[in-house]
């Protein structure tokens, strides 16, 4: 993988380099290629490069050009040793001059460089079509999802965006740690994963919050990875994350609609299915808008043991957001907190500490006084145990499981 990258920037670095002649042939190329249509492969540009080549060029020349035409109609461009790389969650272009990364300890630049912002522009509507969606001046920016790269794309164009094309890259790689391996991450001590596992032998449903980045997905699958075998779950998503290593799990993912806004399949309406096909737990990979309502009203119908993430700054912030998300779907304020507390148990908060590690953060008890549902924290990551954690072994002894503490 080093040597990959270690090509793709010596490549990048020859386009950066390639003379007047070379610069002239990848124009040449460009033009044929869009002139006779049809897919673009690898054989086709070199067949078009040898083409315009005509023996006006040099060697070096061709070679230079296949390399940046390659890199132009092929994966993601320069940026593909990027994502190669495991380490990778986020790759974020701003203009042709900057290109950023995360690979788990915050974002760094990178060496790499765009020749002008028209190659920025088309590689954001090349992945644009990839997913699907539609990316030009009439329509500036595009959220999609590039199955095929695993990534999630965002994109804005100028002059929306001021300084150049902004192009934003989420990689989204399948969670399949388990409940060890995250002990073994500092995620979660000791104590932490037997509560875990206590919550799941209770079957509470339980939520787990927490910003972009934290790990929410990962720890969620490493859950379901500990459910009993002899369960069904069935997880509904907007992009393939969850995979837990369990022997019976039916995954069904969204769709969004193609370019003419036709065949879109909604998350709201996938749980609607699932409740259809017999699971032992319901689980959304993220609750982001009006599926919440449908959640709810599942986990309110005998279906114990549920479970979802959505985005919080903190445990305490989790009803604000339901309450948020469910005016979406038109639920009332009242029957939000009222369905909300009789169908979830549990908050999980995820943060991503100073150092870049992911940690469990906050255990928290749903509770409901005035009408309204709080979260009362049971144990935090700076304080360890409270006095609420009474609450959390009262409803496990509800279930007949012994709190392990």
């Amino acid at each position: 993988m080093q040597a990959g990258g270690q090509a793709a920037g010596q490549a990048a670095g020859q386009a950066r380099r390639t003379p007047a002649a070379g610069a002239a042939l990848v124009d040449r190329v460009r033009s044929r290629l869009a002139a006779e249509g049809g897919e673009i492969t690898q054989a086709a540009v070199a067949a078009a490069v040898r083409a315009e080549a005509g023996g006006v060029a040099s060697d070096l020349d061709v070679l230079a050009a296949l390399r940046v035409l390659r890199q132009e109609f092929v994966g993601a461009g320069p940026l593909d040793q990027l994502l190669r790389d495991p380490r990778t969650t986020d790759v974020l272009v701003c203009g042709p001059g900057a290109v950023w990364v995360d690979r788990g300890a915050g974002l760094e630049p990178t060496g790499i460089r765009f020749p002008d912002d028209a190659a920025v522009r088309r590689l954001a509507q090349r992945l644009a079509v990839a997913a699907g969606r539609r990316l030009d001046d009439a329509s500036p920016y595009v959220d999609g999802w590039v199955a095929d790269a695993g990534v999630r794309l965002h994109a804005v164009l100028p002059p929306v965006a001021a300084d150049g094309t902004c192009l934003s890259l989420r990689v989204l790689r399948s969670a399949a740690h388990d409940l060890p391996a995250l002990r073994g991450l500092g995620t979660v001590d000791a104590a932490g994963e037997a509560l875990l596992r206590a919550v799941l032998a209770a079957r509470l449903a339980f939520l787990v919050s927490g910003g972009t980045g934290t790990g929410k997905t990962t720890i969620l699958a490493a859950l379901l990875s500990a459910v009993d075998p002899r369960e069904r779950i069935v997880c509904v998503e907007d992009a393939e994350e969850l995979r837990p290593r369990h022997p019976h799990v039916v995954r069904l993912v969204s769709r969004p609609a193609n370019i003419e806004g036709a065949g879109g399949v909604a998350l709201r309406d996938l749980v609607r299915q699932a409740l259809r096909m017999r699971p032992d737990r319901l689980v959304v990979g993220e609750v982001r808008g009006a599926e919440v309502c449908d959640l709810l009203a599942a986990l309110n119908t005998g279906h114990d043991g549920g479970a979802g993430t959505v985005h919080a700054n903190s445990a305490r912030e989790v009803p604000a957001r339901m309450e948020a998300l469910a005016a979406a779907g038109g639920l009332p304020r009242d029957a939000l907190h009222s369905q909300l507390a009789a169908a979830v148990q549990v908050v999980l908060h995820m943060r991503k500490a100073p150092s870049g590690s992911r940690i469990l953060h906050t255990v928290g008890v749903l509770g409901r006084a005035a009408g309204e549902v709080t979260v009362r924290p049971v144990w935090t990551a700076e304080r360890g145990w409270s006095s609420e954690r009474a609450a959390l072994a009262e409803l496990l002894a509800e279930r007949g499981v012994r709190a392990p503490w």
